[in-house]
């Protein structure tokens, strides 16, 4: 067998966390340590060198899983010059992809909502909020409606939209969803 590279222990914590994520994804709870050390390429007493337990390897793992911050840094880099369709398109398709992910993680886990160790309070969906109304409100002029408004249109279309079961199972896309919140459903006036 080939010794594993040589990391701290923090390292190989977050390494061993990162290899967790998708085996919850695809196993839940019945994930099993020999699962994620061979995954990790290290023995199994390693991971219980940086973890007292399966249940905190996991713990960790769905708060890493479920940390809004890396969403937030993408809100973040979305083009301001793009026009507002687009904008919002991007913006619809990240809050999609952080809700399906989390979706997918929860019911493999048999989870109804995440556990209390690991919510990030509303500190995060209210930074999520001001970083896509500021995208919007650069069009203002354009909406009739508030910017505030439509993000949250937006944000609550595409978390409706994309449960499974609420959406019947067929998951709205973002183009779609945008086309809703800026076109409405009614034909055009003659």
């Amino acid at each position: 067998m080939v010794r594993a590279t040589p990391l701290s222990p923090d390292e190989r914590r977050k390494a061993i966390i990162d290899v967790t994520i998708p085996l919850l994804r695809e196993h839940g709870r019945e994930t099993t340590t020999k699962q994620v050390a061979e995954a990790a390429g290290i023995a199994e007493g390693t991971i219980f060198r940086v973890f007292e337990s399966k249940h905190e390897l996991f713990l960790q793992a769905l708060e890493t899983a479920f940390d809004p911050y890396d969403f937030l840094d993408l809100l973040d880099q979305i083009d301001t010059d793009l026009p507002l369709r687009t904008k919002l398109v991007q913006i619809a398709a990240l809050y999609q992809e952080r809700f399906t992910g989390t979706f997918e993680l929860m019911s493999k886990m048999g989870m109804v909502q995440p556990p209390q160790a690991i919510k990030h309070g509303s500190e995060w969906r209210e930074r999520a909020r001001e970083v896509s109304t500021r995208l919007v409100a650069m069009n203002a002029d354009d909406l009739r409606i508030d910017p505030y408004e439509v993000v949250r249109a937006v944000r609550l279309l595409t978390f409706s939209g994309s449960h499974p079961h609420i959406s019947d199972g067929r998951i709205l896309t973002p183009d779609e969803i945008v086309d809703i919140v800026l076109n409405g459903t009614l034909k055009e006036s003659r």
